[in-house]
Formats: structure tokens, C-alpha cells, sequence
């Protein structure tokens, strides 16, 4: 057990030796990565626009900063109704070689709840994130605070975290701290051929009690059901977000270049909504997902996933149900170039824009290009 817990975090060794290596030098590695996309139709809970877009474009920046300390800028380019978007999604700096396995990081930064949040977009097999990710964490939810992860002396891979945010990204409000979260997460191998990780977490929206409930009427100015809010901010929000995820990977032999298999699944449920919900009044969202690189250069992936939301009217709620289907087709000349063909089904309840779309990626890595996580 002791030997495959090593190769489990052989990954996370190798980065942090090559960090503390480096430590001398003066230049920051540079990073671009390109996301351009078509897309046939408009769908329900879409950050991506009908037609030719821009799509998560990132230019990145990191260094170590001295032995102690290393940082991270990311700025992002999106293109929405016609008009470019300019985001700071990171500036952090990050503590190195603490005692007790211990690491702060504080700035703006990726929340590590839940499975896909943590990772950057450019990273996830399908074009967009699975519509309960879409409606309960704005895609992906980065904030400005501060977070202290600690790794567990224990023969398998164990990780607790915890981090306090201003929440302002998720809800606007009136606290300092608007969000806080916990998280944990296990991991190992079975075999030589096979690897796992479990996670827990829960994210306090210390601001949802402020959220906007619309003014009544059925015409108000929110509107959830057509996603055209692009802040990235959260359309659907409660006091308590709780996320369980699994992930298991097969490769023959370990071997990740030729063959893998990654079946992962999240589940999100999010009650006290606001001052007028009860008990009963809860967001609800999965999916599940399986992608095999059956060659070197190709991948296939199938995901189906459900959101079951509650939209607030004044001191009342209307019933929302998107289901989704996504399957895809990638073709990676290198570890930095993608280009992907899917195709999305939805169906709904309460959405008048949902529907079915082919959607055309790609995404280019220029420069830098660290390795991705489990």
C-alpha cells in the first residue's frame, strides 16, 4: 500500500521539488491558452453565446517568488453578446515548504470545492461544465481570500482544507467574510492500473439571506432561465452548498499515454435559500461522466447530468429542470492543442431557451504548461 500511495503523490512531489528548484529564477514562466469555439444553438444556462465566439482565453503568468513564496496572475478574455470580457481570475501568492505539510495561499483564486471547480476550464473534457456547476458555482467559483490546505500523515493520499472569501463573487452582500468553506479529500491506487479519489465539501454563503427574490411578477428584471447574466456569479444560491465527488481512472500498466479511462460523478445540493424558503425549498444537481482515450491522439466522452433549481418570485419560488446530455469526440495532437466536435441535448422544464446544439472547440496552450491535476 505504502508503494502506491507514493506513485499517487509522485506528482504533487516532483511539482513541488521542481518549484523549490527554480526558486533563483527571475523571469516568470508565461502562459496562453486559446479557446475558440462555434456553436449551433443557443442552450439553456450557457455561458457561451449561438455562433462563432471567444471562449475562456487565458493569459497567465507565474514565478517562484523566492524560497518561501511563489505567485500566479491569470487574466481572462471572453467574448459575450459581441463584447470582450477582461477578468482577473487569479493573482495569489503561495507559501513553499511549510512545516507540518501545510500550505497558504492568498489573493484570488480557484475555491477547491468540489471535483472540476479547482481546475481551470481549459482542462475539462467537455465544452462546458455540467449544468448544476453552471447554475450553483457561475461555472467555476474564484473569489479574493485566503486558504490553508494541510496533507495527513496517513498511507493514502488525505487532504483537509479550508478557506474564508470576501463572497462577493458568488452573492453581493454585507459581511467581510461572505463565504467560507471546508473540504476534504481521499485518495490512492487499488492497483498498478487503477487510482481513486473521494471529496467532501461544504461552502457557507454567509450573503444568500441578501440574494435578490425579484419584486413579485413573473416579468422581472432576473432572469434566470435565459443566462444572460455573464458576471459569473452564481444564478442560483442558498446559505449552504454541500458537494460530494468521485473519480476513478484506469490506465493498462499505469501507462497514461496510450489508453485511460476516467469515470468521476459530483453531487450538489443547496438549501436555506432565502428569508421565504423552507425546508422542502432546495437546489439539486449531478452528472456523471466517462471519457476513454482508446489512442494516443483520441478521446470519446459521454455525460448526462440533471439540475433541479428553484427560481425566487417575491415569496415564492417556480420549479426549474434541466437535463443534459453531452457527447463528444477530441483529438489532441499534443499535450497542448485540442480540438473537439460535441453535441448537447437538453430538456426542460421552466427554461424557454433550452435545446439541442453542436458545438466546434478548440483549445491551444501556448508556452508554460504545467501538468493537470488527478
Amino acid at each position: 500500500m505504502q508503494t502506491q500511495s507514493l506513485r499517487f503523490w509522485l506528482p504533487s512531489v516532483l511539482a513541488a521539488v521542481a518549484v523549490n528548484a527554480s526558486a533563483s529564477e527571475l523571469n516568470p514562466d508565461v502562459s496562453v491558452t486559446l479557446d475558440g469555439y462555434y456553436k449551433q444553438n443557443e442552450t439553456a444556462l450557457s455561458h457561451r453565446d449561438q455562433g462563432f465566439g471567444l471562449g475562456h482565453t487565458e493569459l497567465s503568468l507565474s514565478s517562484p517568488i523566492d524560497d518561501l513564496f511563489s505567485g500566479r496572475l491569470t487574466a481572462v478574455f471572453e467574448e459575450h453578446h459581441g463584447e470582450t470580457e477582461v477578468l482577473v481570475e487569479e493573482a495569489y501568492l503561495q507559501t513553499n515548504g511549510l512545516p507540518l505539510a501545510l500550505s497558504v495561499r492568498a489573493g484570488r483564486f480557484l475555491s477547491q470545492v468540489g471535483y472540476l471547480n479547482g481546475r481551470h476550464l481549459h482542462e475539462d473534457d467537455f465544452v462546458e461544465r455540467p449544468a448544476a456547476y453552471r447554475a450553483l458555482l457561475g461555472s467555476h467559483y474564484y473569489d479574493t481570500g485566503a486558504r490553508v490546505n494541510m496533507l495527513l500523515p496517513a498511507p493514502f493520499f488525505w487532504q483537509l482544507g479550508a478557506e474564508a472569501f470576501s463572497g462577493d463573487q458568488m452573492t453581493e452582500g454585507d459581511e467581510d467574510i461572505g463565504v467560507y468553506t471546508v473540504n476534504t479529500r481521499f485518495g490512492g491506487d487499488i492497483s498498478l492500473s487503477q487510482s481513486w479519489q473521494l471529496g467532501l465539501s461544504w461552502l457557507r454563503n454567509r450573503h444568500a439571506k441578501d440574494a435578490d427574490t425579484g419584486d413579485g411578477s413573473h416579468d422581472h428584471g432576473h432572469d434566470h432561465g435565459d443566462g444572460d447574466d455573464h458576471s459569473h456569479g452564481a444564478g442560483y444560491t442558498g446559505e449552504n452548498l454541500y458537494i460530494a465527488d468521485l473519480v476513478w481512472k484506469w490506465a493498462p500498466d499505469g501507462n497514461t499515454r496510450q489508453q485511460q479511462l476516467t469515470l468521476s460523478g459530483e453531487y450538489l445540493y443547496a438549501d436555506e435559500l432565502n428569508s421565504f424558503a423552507d425546508s422542502d425549498d432546495t437546489h439539486k444537481g449531478w452528472y456523471i461522466s466517462g471519457v476513454y482515450q482508446f489512442a494516443p491522439q483520441w478521446s470519446a466522452g459521454l455525460r448526462y447530468g440533471e439540475a433541479d433549481l428553484l427560481e425566487a418570485h417575491g415569496d415564492h419560488f417556480h420549479g426549474q429542470t434541466l437535463e443534459e446530455t453531452d457527447v463528444m469526440l477530441s483529438w489532441s495532437r499534443s499535450h497542448f492543442s485540442t480540438v473537439r466536435l460535441q453535441y448537447t441535448h437538453q430538456d426542460a422544464t421552466g427554461f424557454s431557451n433550452a435545446d439541442n446544439t453542436v458545438m466546434v472547440q478548440y483549445v491551444m496552450s501556448l508556452g508554460a504548461h504545467g501538468a493537470h491535476g488527478f
